[in-house]
């Protein structure tokens, strides 16, 4: 919106803020070019269109337009606009209807007058303290608000935002680590999004109190909510991602097997797991250090005596295709003038948070007494980044924020006092002095913030790598994150689930959690199958508390360690397929780890989510892979698999099930042999299986095995096609696929330097297949120079093929049939018959 059309709807709204009380009602409204203004007994309401499927809900009291400001909405996004068509008392775009009524009740309907959502009653005031409360059904979904804890579906719970550091967090623990204030409602099918961009303490209920009604709100701050309409879930998270960003591509590293502890200490003991890592022929990637490397606990030092030559050490490691991520907690050890630079240069930028009469704020945790960088200042930020030179000169390749909800020791609250004051110096906001009750739930994002900046700083052609533990909505623009301080428990195990695919959902799609759990000592078996459910999730870490039985993977001898092993094999062989995905959401936001109601969303008639069927304990990694974990892990009882509809191969063994679409006809009876139509999938639980599906229609590519990302795989690029049974599929199934590949850790796909490939294929009425390699797009040349295509499942009639019409003969690989090709730039189409 332009100044001059603001600036008239200020003056349009204080004219009517001048009249009598009496006058004032909700027929006095101001149309305006995206939406509508209306203002009745001081309260005020603006309602626009940013797009014909996003709207932005601003309400305040008196005649003071609250700042115009986000720490999460792009400024791209937040300052669009679409002219919409004014209608009686509201306004309406091409895919949405806007009404308010007498007493300023908004509601939002689709054009064929469907209710999307519905005030149950205007907004409650109390102080600066207000309540927005919507209509709920019966078959009302919530999914997202990160990582709470708790079942996948919010409905019937109720939480706080409020960043807290929650050691052994429990189920019912609330708040934990992030405050990411989204959620996404389902009903009948319709989806619509909600972010509440308010950095204040938060809370939201969706029926626990009343459930005839959900409501959200904050102590203070501004009411300012977008709501996102899809209808289709997908299109809810893709726009969540064009509203706040998507996770950036990051480097294919950070995808392989990462090993942590608390801590490994000396330096003797990281290279021993480094030397046992790579003699067991353990794939991994990636190895942490906990705080016990720093001198005293003090960020940006290192323990000499214990990591002497630290650059040497690092060198060391990477010769062995390992990379180095250390720890640097946002507090800063309150030590003056004995040369701790980190200090003594804060000191003298004036970047440290301030008591209320001016004092720098001190508070205790790792290292005794600390002080702490005031991340709302941009200039603060950018000393923070500088602070990463010597580590980036040793060859550190990534940084793990932690502790930064902020936690402080000493206090009550475990944080900060909420008198603290924090200076605003950010471009896009007004320059001012705020309370840490404002700031508190945005810290540690602007903490993972300066850390990235300060990386790409340094490394202005490397994807900068940062795992951060507390964060806020859009904080994905910055960093990866984990679900913090879990223990090892089967309970919380179950819960990682869950609480990824929420995480997902509300933009993290780079997320893990500690495997094995970190407070306490997994039982063998527990251990071996949460390696097993990992190796399907985007961030893949083992870690673990000091004073815990060690996690790593050779830990319980060689039976257990060789269930563990294949597992982490297996991730690496679909590293190609996890890029892949990694690539696609950084360009949409649609997460790795999903809820199959994100690719099924019409799989039940009456519009439930399909996950509510299966407890939330399914998921899909990417669009072709299902993962049924047990949903009572610790039990050895059978339990059942509910495969939404379509064609679906045990990824292990390749038998093959299909689950008749909710439409469909009965099926033929000839291929009554391949199909178990509508009956219940049961599987009794091994501690060596866990239950992996391939969607019919996949071609997924699989690399030859390697021990680290850094290795050149050694063979063809193979392209498992997963067909649809004939005659059996659902309506709009294809058969297809992708690969992307570029050169795994710099902005050069910028440019151009990356390969995407599409594939596609068919199968014909008379068992033959046919399979399309499409032309390469992007200029990077791949590791692969063969492709070796295999179809699961399927028995040649004739035992032929043909590439581009020149005939050639199958061979059978591990079970499959198949053909091996050159790989050419400009693609290929293959016959097998």
């Amino acid at each position: 919106m332009s100044s001059i059309a603001s600036n008239r709807i200020s003056a349009a709204i204080l004219f009517l803020l001048s009249l009598p009380a009496a006058r004032i009602n909700a027929q006095q409204l101001i149309p305006m070019p995206n939406g509508i203004t209306a203002v009745s007994a001081g309260t005020t309401i603006q309602v626009t269109a940013l797009r014909n499927d996003i709207l932005r809900v601003r309400v305040w009291r008196g005649d003071a337009v609250p700042e115009d400001a986000s720490w999460a909405v792009l400024t791209s996004a937040r300052t669009s606009s679409v002219r919409t068509v004014p209608e009686p008392n509201g306004f309406a775009t091409t895919q949405l209807r806007v009404t308010l009524d007498d007493q300023l009740r908004l509601k939002v309907s689709d054009l064929a007058g469907n209710v999307l959502q519905e005030d149950a009653a205007p907004v409650q005031w109390k102080g600066s303290q207000f309540t927005v409360s919507k209509t709920r059904t019966a078959t009302d979904h919530f999914y997202g608000l990160g990582d709470k804890p708790g079942p996948l579906d919010r409905s019937g719970e109720a939480f706080t935002m409020w960043n807290t550091d929650s050691f052994g967090w429990q189920s019912y623990t609330d708040p934990i680590y992030k405050s990411i204030p989204f959620f996404m409602e389902i009903n009948h099918g319709r989806a619509l999004g909600l972010f509440l961009d308010n950095t204040w303490r938060t809370n939201f209920d969706f029926g626990r109190a009343n459930p005839a009604e959900y409501n959200f709100g904050a102590l203070d701050g501004p009411l300012d909510y977008y709501l996102i309409y899809g209808p289709e879930p997908k299109q809810v998270v893709t726009d969540w991602a064009w509203l706040t960003g998507p996770t950036p591509l990051p480097p294919l590293w950070s995808l392989g097997f990462q090993q942590s502890r608390f801590t490994y200490f000396p330096a003797s003991q990281l290279r021993e797991v480094a030397e046992r890592l790579r003699k067991d022929k353990i794939p991994s990637d990636v190895l942490w250090l906990d705080i016990d490397f720093q001198h005293n606990n003090w960020p940006f030092t290192v323990n000499e005596q214990a990591y002497p030559n630290f650059s040497g050490m690092v060198q060391d490691l990477g010769h062995e295709h390992f990379k180095l991520v250390v720890i640097t907690d946002l507090h800063i050890a309150s030590q003056p003038r004995i040369g701790y630079a980190p200090y003594d240069s804060g000191l003298a930028g004036d970047h440290f948070v301030k008591n209320p009469n001016g004092s720098i704020y001190v508070g205790k945790v790792w290292p005794g007494p600390s002080v702490f960088p005031d991340f709302t200042r941009a200039q603060t930020r950018q000393w923070w980044g500088t602070l990463y030179k010597t580590f980036v000169a040793d060859g550190v390749a990534g940084f793990w924020n932690d502790m930064n909800e902020p936690s402080v020791f000493d206090g009550s609250t475990k944080t900060m006092p909420d008198d603290v004051q924090h200076r605003i110096d950010e471009p896009g906001f007004r320059k001012r002095t705020t309370t840490h009750l404002e700031i508190h739930n945005v810290y540690g994002m602007e903490n993972s913030r300066a850390t990235y900046d300060g990386e790409l700083a340094l490394r202005p052609n490397e994807r900068p790598f940062v795992m951060t533990r507390a964060s806020y909505a859009g904080g994905q623009r910055y960093s990866t994150t984990w679900t913090g301080d879990n223990s090892s428990t089967w309970d919380h195990m179950r819960a990682s689930v869950p609480q990824l695919v929420n995480l997902g959902l509300s933009g993290f799609s780079l997320a893990g959690g500690d495997v094995g759990g970190f407070a306490g000592s997994p039982p063998p078996d527990l251990l071996t199958k949460w390696i097993e459910l990992s190796a399907f999730q985007p961030i893949d870490r083992d870690h673990s508390a000091k004073g815990t039985r060690p996690h790593e993977v050779w830990t319980d001898g060689p039976e257990q360690e060789s269930i563990r092993r294949r597992y982490i094999e297996e991730r690496y062989r679909l590293m190609p397929y996890l890029y892949t995905l990694a690539e696609e959401t950084s360009r949409d936001g649609v997460p790795i780890d999903r809820p199959l109601f994100l690719e099924f969303p019409h799989a039940i008639e009456n519009g439930t989510p399909f996950d509510a069927t299966t407890g939330g304990s399914e998921f899909l990694f990417g669009n072709h892979i299902l993962v049924a974990p047990n949903p009572s892990p610790e039990e050895v009882a059978p339990y059942t698999i509910h495969l939404p509809p379509g064609t679906w191969y045990d990824y292990w063994t390749g038998e093959r099930y299909t689950r008749a679409a909710k439409s469909g006809g009965p099926l033929d009876l000839e291929q009554r042999d391949l199909v178990l139509a509508q009956k219940t999938l049961t599987v009794t639980p091994t501690l060596e299986r866990l239950p992996v599906y391939v969607r019919g229609g996949s071609i997924l590519p699989v690399a030859p095995l390697t021990q680290s990302t850094s290795e050149v795989p050694v063979g063809p690029l193979t392209l498992r096609v997963y067909p649809l049974a004939p005659g059996l599929n659902t309506p709009g199934e294809t058969c297809a696929g992708e690969v992307y590949t570029d050169d795994g850790h710099t902005f050069d796909f910028r440019n151009g330097a990356f390969a995407r490939i599409h594939f596609t294929c068919s199968m014909a009425a008379d068992g033959s297949m046919s399979l399309a390699i499409g032309k390469q797009e992007g200029t990077w040349k791949p590791w692969w120079t063969q492709y070796r295509v295999e179809v699961v499942g399927w028995t040649p009639k004739e035992g032929k093929g043909s590439i581009d019409g020149n005939k050639s003969a199958l061979t059978r690989e591990g079970g499959n049939w198949g053909i091996t090709i050159a790989a050419k730039p400009d693609g290929a189409k293959i016959d097998l018959r």
